[in-house]
């Protein structure tokens, strides 16, 4: 079964890379041309690529709950802060939220060929993480900018990605984000480390959960005190979507 699940992930690496050439050129070269929206609907056209090649080569299938949960209205604001165990979570999330997402991502990622160039086109938020206090003040502007389009700002609060089992340290960056803009917090607990471990090449075919959390108001809270909350309840979710791996 390793062996099987080693040249399924082969295949799959293969299919990315293949595909990503045609389409980072693609979206350099329309990107003068076209609304942000537009760009940004497009790259998520790859990532489906990637998440629907996952599920047909890798095995790998979402289930989602608590879509609900999700603010209505065209610019209704929220920040995602989002359980971080492996890269699949950061393919699928645009796949399955209906409001184009912002990233807040370091700006090394930009240099990816293909893959960093497309990036750099779209209406994102890019940080360079040496600078902490420059780096929040642009994640403020720029997020509040962005939730006033209707596009929602995505943060992993631990930062990196975690182990399955394990518990991260969570930074407060996503609910001071919120707290300044007022737009409410909505937490996401995911399993993906069940199919595809951190830093793992091969991958396991199985479920990966998403699990939607109902909006957690910003409004004339500390941003601390939000952060524990949120840290509360994604963790405790996490235990009842995968209790073995918390036994």
């Amino acid at each position: 079964m390793y062996l099987v699940n080693a040249l399924r992930s082969v295949l799959h690496m293969l299919v990315m890379a293949i595909t990503v050439i045609p389409w980072g050129l693609a979206v350099v070269i329309v990107s003068p041309f076209v609304s942000s929206v537009t760009l940004y609907w497009m790259c998520a056209g790859w990532l489906r690529v990637a998440v629907h090649s996952g599920t047909l080569i890798l095995g790998i299938r979402n289930r989602v709950s608590g879509m609900e949960n999700l603010p209505v209205g065209s610019t209704a604001p929220a920040v995602l802060l989002v359980k971080h165990q492996s890269t699949w979570e950061t393919f699928a999330m645009p796949t399955l939220m209906p409001h184009p997402l912002a990233y807040v991502f370091k700006k090394e990622l930009l240099y990816v060929p293909f893959f960093g160039w497309a990036m750099g086109r779209l209406d994102m938020i890019h940080i360079d993480r040496s600078k902490r206090t420059q780096a929040f003040n642009k994640v403020v502007e720029q997020g509040q900018r962005l939730l006033d389009l209707g596009t929602w700002v995505i943060m992993f609060p631990e930062g990196t990605r975690i182990p399955r089992g394990q518990q991260g340290n969570y930074k407060t960056g996503g609910t001071r984000l919120a707290v300044a803009t007022g737009a409410p917090v909505i937490p996401v607990a995911v399993t993906s480390a069940k199919c595809w471990p951190r830093k793992a090449f091969v991958k396991r075919p199985g479920v990966v959960d998403f699990s939607i959390g109902k909006p957690i108001p910003s409004e004339g809270r500390e941003a601390d005190e939000l952060m524990r909350e949120v840290e509360a309840w994604i963790e405790a979710e996490m235990r009842r979507l995968d209790p073995d791996a918390y036994r």
